[in-house]
Parts: structure tokens; C-alpha cells; sequence
């Protein structure tokens, strides 16, 4: 890879880290490079205050730069595309409640970002919920 891709990779994902605005360290840009030449990206924010990670998004591309231009096309309307949701939730064997917030399309995708990358044995989901339109 040439160092101007490389440069604009980091250019992207820093204007995709701005959008999130979580900052750089509270995101992780996961590639997987598929069998027809493509690539799959999926950014991953992590939450310090528990220790976890859950998916934000996924794109696909011909390259990471191409995936990156898809992702940013999501950040710039996803608020107008998708709803708000709460979901109360503890690990398995922890007794602390935890809170997080998702944008999603509807309440499967919402929990699927809750799981992502995860056993689902590990999570128990005690509500979800579809918060009011502001």
C-alpha cells in the first residue's frame, strides 16, 4: 500500500472518528478483507466506564478506502435514517446494570450491535426500548 493510501485511510477515519465523536481511542476500525477482492469494515466503539465493545456500523467497499467513503456516507445521514434505543443489560455472573444507547433501523439490528462479535450466552438483555423522537 502507498503511503498516500495510507494517508488517506487515516484522513477518513478521522473524519469518521469526528462524526462518532467519541474520539480516536474510543474507536476501532475493524477491516476484513473478503474473497472476491472486497473488503468489509466495521467500526467499533468501546466503552471505557465498562469494558465493552459494540458494533456502530458496517460497510463493505472495493478497497478501505472505498469502505471508508461508504461509511462516511452513513455518518453524514444515519440520524435522519434510523431511531434511538436503550438497552439495559448485565454480563452474565456480574450484578451491575448496565446502560447503552444504539442507532439503529429497528430493534433486531439494535441487539445485534449489542452482540456483535460476542457469545450471546454472555449478555442478559433485561429491557430494550425505543426512545421518544427529540
Amino acid at each position: 500500500m502507498t503511503r498516500d493510501k495510507n494517508l488517506e485511510i487515516a484522513r477518513l477515519q478521522k473524519e469518521v472518528s469526528d462524526y462518532v465523536g467519541m474520539g480516536a481511542d474510543s474507536l476501532v476500525f475493524n477491516y476484513e478483507e473478503l474473497p472476491n477482492g472486497g473488503v468489509n469494515l466495521f467500526v467499533i466503539t468501546l466503552n471505557q466506564r465498562h469494558n465493552q465493545s459494540f458494533l456502530f456500523h458496517q460497510a463493505n467497499g472495493s478497497d478501505k478506502v472505498d469502505a471508508l467513503n461508504h461509511m462516511l456516507e452513513y455518518m453524514r445521514t444515519y440520524k435522519e435514517r434510523t431511531s434511538s434505543y436503550t438497552i439495559q443489560w448485565s454480563a452474565r455472573g456480574d450484578n451491575d446494570l448496565e446502560t447503552s444507547y444504539f442507532r439503529a433501523k429497528n430493534v433486531m439490528e439494535a441487539l445485534d450491535k449489542l452482540f456483535y462479535d460476542r457469545d450471546p450466552n454472555s449478555i442478559i438483555v433485561f429491557s430494550v426500548m425505543l426512545n421518544p423522537i427529540s
